[in-house]
């Protein structure tokens, strides 16, 4: 019997229509926006129904990410229709896809197996149009901010101090740094410039992190695009531009129900890297799915040192938002390729290379448990490779952590392999009482948040800060952004800056380049490592095997 790709079985699924979900969901018709018959937008007045009680909330994260797969965004789905199965009310709360990783390596996300959300190609590709807008919204501003020099300049900007970068949703190593403004006066200032992937564009941390029209524009109006020539941050609002980028985004802004393949309600919107943004979905899509669920199931990008990082730190103190649960994501195959294995070799027993690899995942699930302190089970995303010997070190492991470790076979079958996951989450949820700590305090210095992250997060011994970062650090704080969050861009290859250092590296120093503030966001970049904000293509990318066939079916996209 042939295994079906991805895209094959979302294509078989027959999807119920979207007001059928809605439905289900408990939307009324008149808060709800079709987008033909299976996507819909949520008008934000739901939000406001005093009646709705929030529901649980449930994070899930994983184990730092190597090629052999870890199955989070699939684990996401498939718990949610677990806890669907053994008779729960429940919403997912996901991210949508950039097209650089669809196009490039990484591929979608959308799940994949029998747990994933449909329509998985609308999904995957345009969708309702959101990143479309952001994107627009950031190269207006940068429009704007050109135009201003060019008709004169009246906020008096340095032009070798401007900070606003272009962006597109495309992996393309050709734009990160470019000259622009060439070919005479009337084509503007020439100056050196660059583009961001549209999920590194702070427009999209702005529309993640904000609550409501007014939160966002005040956001944006916080922009910091430059500096004058006298040291004077230049914003969005100095430019006038808040207005018009606020008009382009409010359809955007509105959550997307879609549903997965077994009928779950589904909310994907909004999607920043965990490695070089905060890596989570919307504030308004995970605040809209606790009011329509008891349970809302939502994951962080990446491993947990990135995007549950990120979702604690900075979306859970902005959002005030907190987990009642945490489900950590391993595979006994990622783990042997932490312990050396190469991929072609993973199939194999391996006792040893296991236990060499194992020291990531404990890593990732004592900062959960002990810097947290929030409860958290180990999902095993179980391969038929796998052997008993194997399955029973990891979960004799996890348990003198005082972690349960749950199997979970929801690839091959989809909520009916996550009921066991979604008991043990209701358990969590109902009987262990977590006491949400974050890794730092808003009174730390921007240093001290840094190295607080760089220590008890990552195990690092040291962190090294470049000087004109340390300059910049301290102009951020004398300018009074000293109280903000840090928002740490690292590779997701490594708890260290270093993408080869597999496993829990401990005697190591995070080196940070340099840093920038995200002042609409709410918080300062620190760029460490090698770390780049615009990806590039493989030397094989995905987008040379998907295609159209004549009646409009696509192939290839997974």
């Amino acid at each position: 019997m042939a295994i079906l790709s991805d895209i094959e079985i979302a294509q078989k699924t027959k999807m119920e229509p979207i007001t059928a979900i809605a439905a289900r969901a408990g939307i009324p018709d008149e808060a709800l926006e079709p987008y033909g018959k299976y996507k819909a937008k949520i008008d934000l007045s739901l939000l406001k129904d005093e009646k709705r009680k929030n529901g649980k909330l449930i994070l899930v994260t994983a184990m730092t990410p190597t090629p052999a797969g870890e199955g989070k965004t699939t684990t996401t789905i498939g718990v949610a229709d677990g806890l669907r199965k053994i008779g729960k009310n429940v919403v997912v709360a996901l991210r949508e896809p950039s097209l650089g990783p669809v196009f490039g390596v990484k591929g979608g996300a959308a799940g994949g197996g029998y747990a994933q959300v449909v329509p998985m190609e609308d999904i995957n590709l345009h969708f309702t149009g959101d990143f479309h807008a952001i994107g627009a919204a950031n190269n207006l501003l940068a429009a704007m901010l050109d135009n201003h020099i060019y008709q004169g300049n009246a906020l008096n900007i340095d032009p070798r101090r401007i900070t606003w970068r272009r962006c597109v949703d495309m992996n393309d190593r050709q734009l990160r740094f470019v000259t622009d403004g060439l070919g005479g006066r009337v084509n503007g200032f020439p100056r050196e410039d660059g583009y961001d992937i549209t999920v590194a564009s702070e427009i999209m941390a702005v529309f993640c992190l904000s609550s409501s029209i007014s939160d966002l524009k005040a956001r944006l109006s916080r922009i910091v695009v430059g500096y004058t020539y006298d040291e004077k941050p230049v914003t969005a609002a100095d430019l006038h531009a808040v207005g018009a980028m606020t008009a382009l985004l409010k359809d955007a802004l509105k959550p997307n129900l879609v549903q997965t393949l077994e009928g779950t309600p589904a909310l994907v919107h909004g999607g920043p890297f965990a490695n070089i943004a905060h890596g989570c979905n919307s504030v308004l899509a995970t605040r809209m799915a606790m009011k329509l669920g008891d349970y809302t199931v939502t994951e962080a990008g990446f491993g947990a040192d990135l995007g549950a990082e990120k979702f604690l730190d900075i979306k859970c103190r902005a959002a005030g938002l907190t987990p009642d649960a945490v489900v950590v994501v391993a595979t006994v195959r990622a783990l042997k390729m932490h312990g050396g294995v190469p991929k072609t070799e993973l199939g194999a027993e391996n006792l040893s290379a296991l236990a060499k690899g194992l020291p990531n995942l404990l890593r990732h699930v004592s900062n959960i448990k002990n810097v947290y302190k929030l409860p958290c089970v180990v999902a095993l995303n179980r391969f038929p490779t796998d052997t008993d010997a194997e399955v029973a070190e990891v979960m004799k492991e996890c348990k003198e952590l005082g972690v349960n470790t749950v199997l979970s076979t929801v690839w091959a079958e989809g909520g009916e392999g996550g009921k066991d996951l979604a008991r043990e989450v209701v358990r969590l949820c109902e009987d262990e009482k977590g006491d949400f700590t974050f890794s730092y305090e808003d009174t730390d210095t921007l240093v001290e948040k840094i190295f607080k992250v760089a220590t008890k997060i990552y195990g690092a011994k040291d962190v090294a800060i470049d000087l004109p970062a340390l300059k910049e650090i301290d102009k951020l704080t004398s300018l009074g952004f000293g109280n903000l969050p840090v928002c740490l861009a690292k590779t997701q290859y490594s708890f260290s800056d270093d993408p080869k250092a597999l496993g829990a590296p401990t005697d190591f120093t995070l080196h940070v380049r340099r840093v920038k503030v995200s002042a609409g966001a709410g918080f300062v970049v620190v760029y460490t490592g090698d770390i780049m904000t615009m990806p590039g293509l493989p030397k094989v990318p995905a987008a040379e095997n998907i295609d159209v066939s004549e009646d409009g079916v696509i192939s290839g996209l997974f």
